[in-house]
C-alpha cells in the first residue's frame, strides 16, 4: 500500500481531536477528505506531515515505512510527501524565487532543481513574471499559486492540501483545481482535505467524510455526490 493510515488518534491537551482514523491512497490517486470546520481535517494532515504527534497505538506507514520514524523534515527530504498548509504560510518577507529555492534546501538532488523550477514556472506563469516580487505584495491567488509551487519545489511524490480554496475567488477556485488535477496527471499523488465539498468531489475521484474525528463515510466521488446524507450536511441540499 502506498500509504495507510490505521487506527489514527491525535490528541490537543487530553482533549481527543481523531478517534481512530483509518483509510488508504494508492500511488497516483486524487483523494479528498471533506468535513465541516474542527472536524480534524487539518489535524489529519499535520499527524501524516508529523508536525503534530500521534497518540500511543496509531500507524501511519508510506511505502511499508512507518511515518512515525521520521521527523517533519525527513517526511519532505527523505520520502518525499509536501503540505501544502492552511493559510499558505509563505515567507512574505522573501522573493518569488528566494521562496522557491528555500523550498528545495534539504534536496539532495541539486542539478534537478532548475528543471524543476521551470516546471513550476510552465504551472504558474505568473509566478515567473514576480520572480523578483515580494512575496506579501502577491494577490491571494498568486500567493496560492506560490504555496503549490514551493510544494512541488520540497517533494512531490505526495501532495498533502489544506483548504486550498479559501479566500479565492469562484473562477481562480476552479483554476487552482484544474492545476491541481494537472499535476496530479503529471505523476504526483494528492490527498486534499477542503471545506468546499462539491469542488472537491468534483476534482477527486474518491473521498472520505470526516465527522468530529470519526470517519464515517467513503466511496467515489460520484457515490458521494449522490449520496443524501453528503447532500444535506455538505452540498446544501
Amino acid at each position: 500500500m502506498f500509504l495507510k493510515i490505521e487506527n489514527l488518534r491525535v490528541s490537543y491537551d487530553k482533549i481527543r481531536a481523531l478517534h481512530g482514523i483509518s483509510f488508504s491512497i494508492d500511488e497516483g490517486e486524487f483523494v479528498t477528505i471533506i468535513g465541516a470546520n474542527g472536524a480534524g481535517k487539518s489535524t489529519t494532515l499535520r499527524a501524516i506531515s508529523r508536525l503534530i504527534d500521534a497518540d500511543e497505538g496509531s500507524c501511519m506507514e508510506f511505502l511499508g515505512k512507518s511515518l512515525l520514524d521520521y521527523t517533519a523534515d525527513r517526511v519532505v527530504s527523505s520520502l518525499g510527501i509536501s503540505h501544502v498548509p492552511e493559510g499558505r504560510r509563505i515567507f512574505g518577507n522573501l522573493t518569488v524565487m528566494e521562496n522557491l529555492r528555500l523550498a528545495a534546501f534539504a534536496r539532495r538532488d541539486r542539478d534537478r532543481i532548475s528543471v524543476d523550477l521551470e516546471e513550476v514556472f510552465s504551472i504558474f506563469p505568473r509566478l515567473k513574471e514576480r520572480e523578483s516580487q515580494l512575496s506579501s505584495t502577491l494577490s491571494g491567488g498568486e500567493q496560492q499559486m506560490l504555496a503549490v509551487g514551493r510544494a512541488l519545489i520540497s517533494g512531490r511524490r505526495v501532495m498533502l492540501l489544506d483548504e486550498p480554496s479559501m479566500g479565492l475567488a469562484p473562477l481562480l477556485m476552479l483554476s487552482m483545481f484544474d492545476v491541481l488535477r494537472g499535476i496530479n496527471r503529471r505523476g504526483t499523488t494528492i490527498l486534499l482535505v477542503e471545506q468546499n465539498a462539491n469542488l472537491a468531489l468534483r476534482f477527486a475521484k474518491r473521498g472520505y467524510v470526516l465527522e468530529n474525528g470519526h470517519m464515517v463515510l467513503d466511496g467515489t466521488s460520484e457515490s458521494l455526490l449522490s449520496n443524501p446524507e453528503v447532500k444535506k450536511a455538505y452540498l446544501g441540499g
